[in-house]
């Protein structure tokens, strides 16, 4: 039986990396995860005892297309608690995780053969969706004088249909200013391109609050999730903002594709959305890991490396130790057993010499792995 071309999309490398240190640890290693962007804690309690309360009481059928509507509620009060945005709660739609308003988005706003602008490194599953849907993703090598975020000179030229954006970013957890967010905004509609706000790392911030692009205009889609900040990846939900004029097209495909989004996954989220002190707890593992990390990646050799305004992700460019950075994610796993991320998933071209480590884990095994990558540079001669 034949294929598509449209299936031919490349694996998810990390997907890859973490079924190789499952299979290290079924051999009965200890291995430090580095290299998933998940975070180490599970969803908030409060969320939990809401669910188990909800299926005593509830059959859990589907819920309407867009959402249950407390949640969409809830939701447009948080862009008022955190942005100072007066959200109408009909824009807001539900979906199965982002990557399920990624496709939604993708299908509403593109015709085949369109292209899409998304910038390199970035999250490698932008490209594969927009490929799967026959649109043409369109690599936009960002620079490191630019924090490796895409600048409005970059779209010249390009014939972009639109632009996919995220501050902060994976894997380089760098943001975006209010003022460079803006510039990025105008510069895209002045080409024609719609603009896609990826705001998935939104309250996994550092020393500056992120900018949400609803802040600065309505013409935009804006997508996040319950996996992050709200530490809730396995149970896959997120949610969009749209225009008001778009939400009726994406409702019609949300139903047809989706039916609905996880009934019990939104029953938890709404309850998680109240968790606050338990959150920001998570936060406080996080400043302190990002700290650790900082400093013990230098001392292990990893120096070339932009300090992170959000996420939980350090970016490292390896280029003076390896060309091959699958290999040597395949070398510190075996011999150093950590497992890391190369940078092919993130830049096709650049990402040879790359690797992303991140610190979403609990606080021991981030100090426990940056001792074992010291002693395993060391072993290399590479300190």
């Amino acid at each position: 039986m034949r294929n598509s071309t449209r299936s031919k999309v490349d694996p998810f490398i990390v997907m890859d990396v973490m079924e190789a240190a499952r299979s290290a640890e079924a051999e009965g290693r200890h291995i430090i995860h580095m290299e998933v962007g998940q975070p180490g804690t599970a969803a908030p309690e409060g969320a939990r005892a809401a669910l188990t309360r909800a299926m005593r009481e509830d059959a859990m059928g589907y819920t309407v297309a867009l959402g249950l509507p407390a949640l969409r509620q809830r939701i447009a009060r948080l862009y008022g608690e955190w942005y100072g945005v007066d959200l109408d709660p009909g824009r807001v739609v539900i979906t199965p995780g982002s990557s399920g308003a990624f496709i939604l988005a993708f299908t509403a706003l593109f015709d085949a053969g369109d292209r899409v602008g998304i910038g390199a490194p970035g999250y490698p599953s932008y490209r594969q969706i927009l490929r799967a849907l026959d649109l043409v993703p369109v690599d936009i090598e960002t620079a490191a004088e630019n924090r490796l975020q895409p600048v409005p000179g970059d779209l010249k030229g390009r014939d972009l249909k639109g632009l996919m954006v995220a501050s902060p970013a994976n894997p380089s957890g760098t943001m975006l200013g209010r003022a460079e967010l803006a510039d990025l905004m105008e510069a895209a509609a002045a080409e024609g391109a719609s603009f896609i706000s990826d705001e998935i790392y939104h309250g996994i911030e550092y020393e500056a609050k992120a900018v949400s692009a609803l802040e600065l205009s309505d013409e935009a889609y804006v997508i996040n999730s319950f996996s992050k900040y709200f530490s809730m990846t396995g149970w896959r939900v997120g949610w969009m903002v749209v225009p008001g004029d778009h939400v009726r097209v994406i409702e019609r495909l949300a139903q047809n594709l989706f039916i609905c989004p996880p009934h019990a996954s939104q029953v938890a989220a709404l309850a998680a959305m109240e968790c606050g002190e338990e959150l920001e707890a998570n936060m406080a593992v996080y400043r302190r890991n990002r700290a650790l990390m900082l400093e013990g990646l230098p001392k292990a050799g990893f120096d070339r490396i932009a300090p992170p305004d959000g996420a939980f992700y350090v970016y490292a460019d390896v280029s003076h130790i390896t060309d091959d950075s699958r290999a040597f994610a395949a070398e510190i796993l075996e011999k150093a057993g950590v497992a890391v991320t190369p940078g092919l998933d993130f830049d096709p071209v650049r990402g040879r010499g790359t690797i992303r480590f991140s610190y979403a884990r609990a606080t021991a095994d981030i100090e426990e792995g940056l001792e074992r990558l010291r002693r395993f540079m060391a072993a290399r001669g590479a300190l």
